[in-house]
């Protein structure tokens, strides 16, 4: 393990050294398990690409680079 120093608001300070206690752990074993967390968290969100949903529409009905045949389509309808 290696020792750190970090800077922290007061209150943040006084959080931690509550929560350490209820739990009946140091304050650096609190920091630890926090870090661990965020950093799992980090990753896993950049991990995650939301799949998009793919249909079959089959083949078009007109070609879509044809103005002509495009705006018959549309009169069509």
């Amino acid at each position: 393990m290696k020792r750190t120093t970090l800077i922290l608001e007061d209150r943040r300070l006084i959080e931690l050294k509550r929560l350490a206690a209820e739990r009946g752990q140091t304050i650096s074993a609190v920091v630890d398990e926090f870090l661990a967390e965020g950093i799992r968290r980090a990753s896993a969100s950049k991990r995650r690409n939301p799949s998009l949903p793919v249909f079959d529409m089959g083949e078009p009905g007109v070609n879509v680079a044809d103005r002509d045949q495009l705006w018959e389509a549309m009169e069509r309808e």
